[in-house]
């Protein structure tokens, strides 16, 4: 039968881009997850399939083999799944073959931390499937260890929000602090469809703080503030003040040029359409944003992002993160 886990996306509510810089951002947990199947294999081979991704292929004496799509691509996209499955069995302290299946409901490239899910739960569902002890900071270490696969040097915003759920505070130098937040945050996502890197919008920024500093630093003390105004309001379950909040945010990551026009077509229809508030999520340049909501206009927020060109999906909060589905 094999172990099931799970592990949850996110979307940044405030703070992406200036967290760089060592301002903090407000991360939630959503409810879309990624799910890993792990069974135990009778030779040494380990053999991974991406359901979602229409990928198959195996790992045998360090080298990888092809049977699904191509196998470069195969290749790049197992390889933080490698790493996860294997840091797990350093620990076990013996080589096995694994079978590990993946599906994700996460839209890919899109800022919603679907690396990070994944590899949370196939950590986990390893680590299930063979009986290892290990705690939820082990999870995030590893997970932690396959992002930098994917982003070279990961804020670890990501493989902490997929392994540890619910809302968290991040700060580059004090790390993370979880927030205690009992209101329902209701939020319809709008996927651009536009596959970004997320490198290319960070280095924008850079450019942008290098040549305007005196500019920019006072954006970037706003965009502080607003996190810690953001903090009073969730608390509060002030959601008008919070959707006030991320129009003023977006104008901010507008301003500093990672706003494109596949977003703005999405954040002005939501606007149009009664959400409380707007904003892109993540790096920019394409991807997602979101649209906070009261209940009885979600649907109709939903709609006007699908009628501007979105993909649009109602997600919540979730505080629950990396967990095993079944054993």
């Amino acid at each position: 039968m094999g172990v099931v886990a799970s592990a949850p996306a996110k979307v940044i509510l405030f703070g992406e881009h200036f967290v760089v810089y060592g301002e903090p951002a407000i991360v939630l947990a959503i409810d879309k997850r990624a799910y890993a199947k792990a069974e135990k294999r009778d030779d040494k081979r380990l053999y991974l399939r991406s359901v979602n991704l229409n990928l198959a292929g195996y790992f045998e004496n360090g080298t990888f083999k092809v049977e699904q799509d191509d196998a470069k691509e195969a290749k790049l996209k197992f390889e933080p799944v490698k790493l996860a499955a294997e840091k797990v069995l350093e620990i076990y302290g013996e080589k096995v073959g694994l079978n590990i299946e993946i599906n994700s409901t996460v839209p890919v490239a899109a800022g919603l931390g679907s690396s990070a899910a994944v590899a949370a739960a196939v950590t986990a569902a390893v680590g299930a499937l063979l009986n290892v002890e290990m705690s939820k900071e082990d999870v995030f270490r590893i997970t932690y260890e396959a992002e930098k696969i994917v982003h070279g040097t990961p804020s670890g915003i990501d493989p902490a929000i997929s392994t540890f759920g619910g809302i968290l505070l991040f700060q580059m130098d004090t790390g993370f602090k979880p927030l205690d937040v009992r209101t329902d945050i209701p939020l319809v996502i709008g996927d651009t469809g536009v596959e970004r890197p997320t490198h290319a919008q960070v280095a924008k920024v850079r450019g942008i703080r290098e040549r305007y500093p005196r500019v920019v630093e006072p954006v970037m003390r706003a965009a502080r503030e607003i996190v810690l105004r953001a903090m009073d309001a969730l608390k509060e379950n002030d959601l008008e003040t919070l959707g006030e909040l991320m129009n003023i945010n977006h104008a901010l990551l507008y301003g500093v040029g990672v706003s494109d026009e596949s977003l703005e077509w999405l954040v002005n229809a939501a606007r149009k359409a009664g959400a409380l508030g707007a904003k892109l999520t993540g790096a920019g340049g394409g991807g997602c944003m979101i649209a906070l909501a009261e209940n009885e206009r979600l649907e109709q927020v939903l709609e006007a992002i699908q009628r501007a060109g979105g993909r649009p999906f109602i997600a919540r909060k979730t505080d629950e993160g990396v967990r095993i589905e079944r054993t």
